[in-house]
């Protein structure tokens, strides 16, 4: 091979995003929203995109899917990103992610997928009637990653294993194509305020935009009477809380709740146990409901006044989308020059 590519410089870059399927919840923002700000507010150069592609792979209806979009951008500015310091935009309006990633399905093992514990989650017993897209969806996850050359990802534990798919991806093209060092080998980034929250239905579930019941998740548009009914109704045990963690080994929906409390009143856990050790749930839930409230309600208001002004997320999606093809169409580029393709 002629002309030796860019080897990557190693400076830091973080990249996530969040599906475009369904009403967004406390779980998106404790595990997600508020972790890429606090990325964002250390200096981190962050992408943060709306994965319209990825909702793709299951059935969506058409007229509502733009919709998603212009909500979850409003999560994210809601919850204190600036579009200014970090590059917010759709999936879909970067066309480098759909290029790389066939690339990359070309890289990509069968083997390798055939392991992925997701597909077969989502597919059930019927995976003959899942889209090929549901199959390949965490090879599209490495091209949103690498196509950015990004060092850190931001994701729950129930990602872990597409990451490490990325990482075997990203070594074997740097292989394959003797270009040692051109994709960096990007590392999860799990710890959170909450990375894992549950459903306040069933403490052994995690809280789902896809659980039938509303019950089970606060939203993020949801009111103040709303979230504090909902706190009420959450499932509990009749123990009281005990003095340490390891006391609520075994009460899930006990140790859920001492979670949210501390993830949303920015305390640790055993400062919540030591404040409300030997009360009962009669107590402890008002006080979680009104940190809960207290937390929410200025993120709620900023969506509810961003959804009611498309045209401002429109532009911010626009900027977003703009910049981060800057970004990713000279990446592709050079790939396309690294494995051969036709060129002028």
């Amino acid at each position: 091979m002629t002309d030796t590519p860019p080897v990557y410089s190693g400076s830091r870059r973080i990249l996530s995003g969040i599906q475009a399927s369904g009403a967004l919840h406390l779980g998106n923002y404790l595990g997600a929203l508020k972790r890429f700000t606090q990325l964002q507010d250390a200096g981190a150069p962050c992408f943060l995109f709306v994965a319209d592609l990825h909702a793709i792979t299951v059935w969506q209806e058409p007229e509502k899917l733009a919709a998603q979009t212009r909500e979850i951008a409003a999560a994210y500015l809601a919850s204190g990103l600036d579009p200014a310091r970090s590059v917010i935009f759709p999936q879909s309006a970067v066309r480098a992610h759909a290029e790389l990633a066939w690339v990359f399905n070309c890289v990509a093992r069968l083997g390798w997928l055939d392991r992925m514990t997701q597909f077969k989650e989502k597919s059930g017993k019927h995976k003959e009637r899942a889209s090929v897209g549901l199959y390949t969806y965490p090879v599209l996850q490495a091209a949103d990653i690498l196509v950015y050359k990004a060092t850190e990802v931001p994701t729950g534990e129930d990602q872990k294993q597409h990451l490490e798919l990325t990482r075997d991806i990203a070594q074997k093209f740097n292989n394959d194509f003797g270009v040692p060092g051109f994709f960096p080998i990007p590392d999860p980034v799990i710890q959170g305020p909450a990375p894992r929250v549950m459903s306040l239905r069933d403490g052994q579930a995690k809280m789902s935009k896809s659980d039938p019941s509303d019950l089970s998740r606060i939203n993020l548009t949801d009111d103040a009477d709303t979230i504090a009914a909902k706190v009420r109704k959450a499932k509990t045990d009749p123990e009281p809380l005990p003095e340490t963690m390891e006391e609520l080994e075994g009460r899930s929906e006990a140790k859920n709740l001492v979670t949210l409390y501390a993830a949303l009143s920015d305390q640790t856990k055993e400062a919540v146990l030591a404040e409300f050790a030997g009360q009962g749930f009669g107590a402890f839930k008002p006080k979680l409901a009104e940190v809960a409230v207290a937390a929410m309600a200025p993120v709620t208001a900023e969506m509810r006044r961003l959804m009611a002004d498309p045209a401002e997320i429109d532009r911010v999606l626009a900027d977003g989308a703009e910049r981060a093809s800057a970004v990713a169409d000279p990446v592709v580029d050079e790939v396309k020059r690294i494995v051969g393709f036709w060129r002028a």
